[in-house]
């Protein structure tokens, strides 16, 4: 699930990045074009879901996927696009 968050202060959006308990990870990072493809961990919550939430400019498209257990990709269901990766699958994208 993404939450996007636009602050009147400065051109930013807060984006929450979340999944549920349901992916039976253990550990969840985040990874994309805003963070140069470097795993951004995110914080298992009490009731299982995964979460973490990023400033990112606004008027910019991110392409970035979920990284399970250090070994398994996924895409962001919620995504507003899809583009193709050099790795015959796809990336989700966000927009601000």
């Amino acid at each position: 699930m993404i939450k996007k968050q636009y602050l009147k202060s400065r051109p930013v959006c807060k984006v929450t990045f979340s999944l549920p308990a349901e992916t039976g990870a253990e550990k969840v990072e985040v990874v994309g074009d805003f963070n140069g493809w470097e795993p951004t961990a995110m914080e298992q919550l009490k009731d299982g879901r995964f979460k973490v939430v990023l400033e990112l400019e606004q008027g910019n498209a991110y392409q970035f996927r979920y990284l399970l257990n250090g070994n398994d990709w996924i895409n962001e269901e919620e995504a507003d696009t899809y583009t193709p990766n050099p790795y015959f699958g796809e990336n989700s994208v966000i927009s601000l």
